[in-house]
């Protein structure tokens, strides 16, 4: 059955009798939850929900980190006619609060102690806020344990379901299904309002081309409060696929080994902190070892070249590669589990040489593009039709255009509704014709494939009055190991300079080999030694580029880029404005003659 309304997706799991829908670890073991008691719960929920009094339309939060309780509330909101507002778990109180009020949520789930006490200190400035649940711990001070809601619910659904199945049955594509909190780099956030139908739109066009299967295994742990996560598990559900929620980022390594999945969705920050433990782990070993991880991928980066252009490798460089496969690149995948097949990346852009990385050792990682505001896909690489540099074609159903000044416009049934209680903010981001301005810069080359160039809000304009992208020069700063986060500066200024995280993991590393071992990470920094590998890193990334594109200057930050700093979305984006007048006083020294 094709999904029309994300009921219609809780419809197809009440028919699927699947043991092992969804995993969890739980007391150092994996534990399996059937698909009859996901959708037993969801309805207990639904039902609950119902019995409080929560209206169809009425927002409900969630404040959690990936676990089951996570699906099982978001489709009793659906099942209920409610609107699912999901918090990131990573956000601060002030955050939270903000999303809370604004969205006039009149129920919140936190997981545990840490969300818990966002929800209460937000509380009393949230008039709407009438019910409080928690998924672990006791109850007390105006919050309910879960477990007392859901056995509430299933007491009301045993007595008389009716309730849940006319709400269920009158929810309609075009019906609000979420508010989804765009971070904004600038401003204040907005809430996206996403429907049953913008969803299962981007759900059914995905499915189309990408090669989930009833078979697979998927973890899960980006967080499900970024659309990202949240569509991909809907496709998964849709599918029948088993989702494993991995304990946490940090656990990430263990998970991958101990649920070997199939497939997995990620952000590039995490391929690059995967390749830079490769990095660590081949410069750690002999130089021999080193040689051999070297001519491997260059192997490996001949054969891509090839089946890029769509042929096969002659009979040498093909017995080389099988050969550097079974030495070298298997050893890798296997950190990624042994029934690994592919990777879905998104979020921001994947750097070329990264993407090439990985597809060189059999990684594939089919990067795709989107927004929050586009529920989220509009192109993606798949295994039929993929090119590195790009996002992959536009998914069936969607159209996309590139404007006068270059910008990437997108119509189609995935586009959201428009910016909860903000007329004006909806009406700049979705002309009159239905298109909605994505502010990324990009173009689409003969074939049809999608490349994103730069944030059309981020191009630096110099004093000059040229326009410089400052991303491709991060993203080429990123692929060198020895740096972490990198901003570049320049607008508005007569050239431009660098504020450089450096990858402090690598870093101390090479301080402990070099004698430095004991020196702060303030001191560090300043040592000429290291400023060397900084400027050398510079230097290459400079090499050939016109006049306006070279970084004149840099300086080396002491500590890295937060969420809780203010510097970074809960997406990872770097907040261009607060890191200008953060680091203002650092900017300025890098400009000794002034403006």
């Amino acid at each position: 059955m094709i999904p029309r309304t994300l009921v219609d997706v809780v419809s197809g799991l009440s028919t699927l009798r699947k043991p092992d829908l969804l995993l969890y670890k739980r007391d150092g073991r994996w534990r399996p939850i059937s698909s009859d008691q996901l959708v037993a719960d969801v309805r207990a929920t639904a039902a609950a929900l119902i019995r409080l009094g929560v209206p169809v339309g009425g927002r409900v939060a969630l404040l959690s980190e990936n676990r089951p309780e996570w699906a099982t509330v978001d489709f009793a909101c659906h099942l209920a006619g409610a609107v699912l507002v999901p918090v990131f778990p990573t956000m601060v109180a002030d955050q939270a609060e903000y999303l809370l009020r604004d969205s006039g949520a009149v129920a919140a789930f936190a997981s545990g102690d840490e969300q818990l006490a966002k929800v209460l200190d937000a509380r009393k400035r949230c008039p709407a806020l009438a019910h409080v649940f928690r998924f672990d711990g006791e109850g007390g001070d105006g919050v309910r344990p879960f477990a007392s809601l859901l056995e509430e619910g299933r007491t009301a659904w045993a007595l008389d379901p009716s309730p849940v199945d006319e709400r269920a049955a009158a929810r309609r594509p075009d019906d609000l299904a979420t508010l989804i909190y765009t971070s904004g780099t600038t401003g204040e956030p907005k809430g996206a309002m996403l429907t049953h139908g913008n969803f299962v739109s981007n759900v059914n066009a995905g499915l189309s081309v990408l090669p989930f299967e009833p078979t697979s295994v998927a973890l899960s742990f980006l967080p499900l409060s970024h659309v990202f996560e949240r569509m991909l598990e809907y496709c998964y559900f849709v599918k029948g696929a088993t989702i494993a929620y991995a304990e946490s980022i940090e656990k990430l390594r263990d998970n991958l080994g101990e649920v070997n999945p199939h497939i997995f969705g990620a952000v590039p920050r995490v391929y690059e902190k995967v390749y830079g433990r490769i990095r660590d782990s081949v410069d750690s070993g002999s130089p021999a070892r080193q040689k051999l991880f070297a001519m491997a991928v260059e192997t490996g980066r001949k054969v891509l070249e090839l089946r890029q252009a769509q042929q096969t490798p002659g009979a040498a460089l093909a017995l080389q590669h099988m050969l550097f496969d079974r030495l070298v690149f298997r050893k890798i995948r296997a950190a990624l589990g042994a029934r690994f097949e592919f990777a879905v990346s998104g979020g921001a852009p994947l750097s070329k040489d990264l993407a090439e990385f990985f597809w060189a050792i059999g990684v594939r990682v089919f990067e795709g593009y989107g927004l929050t505001e586009t529920s989220p896909v509009i192109a993606v690489n798949t295994p039929s039709a993929w090119r590195l540099g790009t996002v992959g074609r536009v998914l069936p159903g969607v159209e996309v255009r590139i404007a006068a000044d270059e910008e990437i416009l997108t119509r189609g049934p995935h586009v959201m509704k428009g910016y909860f209680g903000k007329p004006e903010a909806t009406a700049e981001a979705i002309d009159s014709e239905g298109w909605f301005h994505t502010g990324d810069i990009g173009l689409l080359d003969e074939d049809g494939f999608l490349k994103i160039t730069d944030r059309k809000k981020e191009i630096i304009v110099n004093s000059n009055g040229k326009n410089v992208a400052p991303a491709p020069i991060e993203s080429a700063l990123k692929g060198d190991p020895f740096v972490g986060q990198p901003v570049v500066i320049g607008d508005r200024r007569k050239y431009l300079t660098c504020l450089i995280v450096p990858n402090f993991e690598k870093l101390l590393d090479w301080a402990r080999r070099n004698g430095l071992g004991s020196l702060t990470a303030g001191e560090l920094v300043k040592d000429p030694r290291v400023r060397e590998i900084y400027q050398k890193i510079v230097d290459r990334v400079n090499a050939g580029r016109p006049h306006e594109q070279l970084i004149r200057r840099f300086e080396l930050l002491t500590s890295e880029l937060t969420i809780d700093g203010g510097e970074l979305t809960p997406t990872l984006k770097v907040k261009r404005r607060v890191v200008d007048q953060k680091f203002r006083s650092v900017i300025d020294a890098l400009y000794p003659d002034g403006d």
